[in-house]
């Protein structure tokens, strides 16, 4: 019988250490390592950290997985990496349930089909066509605030946060002036890992403050969502959040907590992650000057700009599967109970699926990437954040005349949700 690969120590470590998905390029070179030698490998937890899973680095495995609903489960253990005193804290709060927030993300069937389907006409493009005037007039705020701050500044304070921020709060029906306010939770939630993004300031809190940063976003989340869902059960609107608060399930209105994680996962997953991308479209385009010049003059290119932002940035990172039966995946023999991290960062990385993987290629042909995941818990929101992107694009190259970096651009912190917390541009105003 042959011996299961186990990840190196090293790479063990450096999976679940936010700094690495900070610094990138060195991680990068430990998957392409592993991903040479087993594409699907053990991590076996130091010191009982956490609990063993397998880390699948390869884009065909982990698109397996993604697309294998009924073999490779978002329960019953957690579907994002936590260490033990995370799932720990997660019981206690939750009275024994891992997921903090009981998402879409954290369902399966034959629940997390009947919870889609409230919504997801209204993230389809038929219906978000309707939306393009109102977005662009925001992508054009957006610039004014860019080009009214001189002719440098931080593009991700000046555009790239606020812009998907008002537009998704727009279709879910929050107030401008809480928009601030939905900002800071996402930031504190799924930046809990970086002291720049929960605002502590403190370099390497323990775990266990770090948790607590995080239940403290999801319980003022809750707190917030549950005063906008009695208000529009007593003054309904035309918006998402009317839809979430008067959903009926098989004849019963929507639990409390199943109402607050639609709430909290539309809210901060439908802008912080069209940020990241947006961010890296935008680094793109600073360092080529001939990919902004040929874009500026052709708009035909703004889509192949787009898909290969989201698969260079890869925002959300890893998601965590466990698995339902007994299975086979990258010649490796996966049993009942085992738990997957499917590492996105790594298979939208892999030289078997993209030549050149770091290299931005505007041009990439059959960018069929895993950033959106696949299978029936494919990103709810990817034709907003392309929709989203692709006009901010255009509405830039109407309006600045060049762009480069004046500084260097710098990562997120985090396992789960990343990309660029600061980008520091240089640009003159067409």
């Amino acid at each position: 019988m042959a011996s299961v690969p186990v990840v190196p120590a090293e790479v063990g470590r450096a999976v679940i250490d936010p700094k690495s998905y900070g610094t990138w390029d060195p991680l990068l070179d430990q998957f392409d390592a592993l991903r040479a030698k087993a594409p699907v490998a053990r991590v076996v937890a130091p010191q009982d950290e956490h609990e063993p899973f397998w880390l699948v680095s390869g884009f065909d495995e982990v698109m397996k997985v993604s697309k294998d609903n009924a073999t490779f489960l978002n329960r019953p253990k957690s579907a994002v990496f936590t260490l033990r005193v995370g799932d720990m804290l997660a019981r206690s709060i939750t009275g024994g349930s891992p997921h903090l927030v009981d998402s879409l993300v954290a369902m399966d069937a034959p629940k997390h089909p009947k919870l889609r389907r409230l919504t997801q006409d209204w993230f389809m493009p038929k219906n978000l066509s309707k939306l393009d005037g109102e977005i662009r007039k925001i992508a054009n705020e957006s610039i004014d605030r860019m080009l009214a701050a001189g002719e440098e500044g931080d593009f991700i304070p000046l555009v790239a946060a606020p812009y998907p921020l008002h537009v998704v709060m727009q279709i879910l029906g929050v107030p401008p002036e809480d928009e601030p306010k939905m900002l800071f939770l996402t930031q504190q939630m799924f930046g809990g890992q970086d002291e720049d993004m929960n605002k502590s300031g403190i370099k390497d809190l323990p775990p266990e403050q770090i948790s607590q940063i995080v239940a403290g976003a999801v319980a003022e989340f809750e707190r917030y969502f549950a005063g906008l869902a009695a208000e529009r059960r007593q003054n309904p609107g035309e918006d998402v959040a009317t839809v979430i608060a008067n959903a009926v399930i098989d004849g019963e209105p929507m639990s409390d907590r199943d109402t607050a994680g639609y709430y909290i996962i539309v809210a901060s997953a439908g802008h912080d992650t069209t940020s990241a991308s947006s961010a890296g479209a935008v680094l793109a385009l600073a360092r080529d000057p001939d990919l902004f010049a040929r874009a500026k003059a052709d708009r035909t290119l703004l889509p192949g700009i787009v898909e290969e932002a989201i698969r260079w940035t890869t925002p959300v990172q890893h998601f965590m599967r466990t698995a339902a039966r007994d299975t086979e995946l990258g010649g490796q023999q996966i049993a009942e109970g085992d738990w997957l991290m499917l590492n996105y960062v790594a298979a939208n990385h892999d030289p078997a699926q993209f030549p050149e993987p770091r290299k931005f290629d505007a041009t990439r042909p059959a960018n069929r990437h895993a950033a959106f995941g696949a299978g029936s818990h494919q990103c709810l929101g990817l034709h907003l954040a392309r929709l989203e992107m692709r006009i901010l694009l255009d509405v830039l190259l109407d309006r600045v005349e060049s762009l480069e970096l004046a500084g260097s651009p710098r990562r997120v912190n985090s396992t789960f949700v990343g990309g660029f917390k600061a980008l520091p541009l240089r640009w003159k105003a067409a």
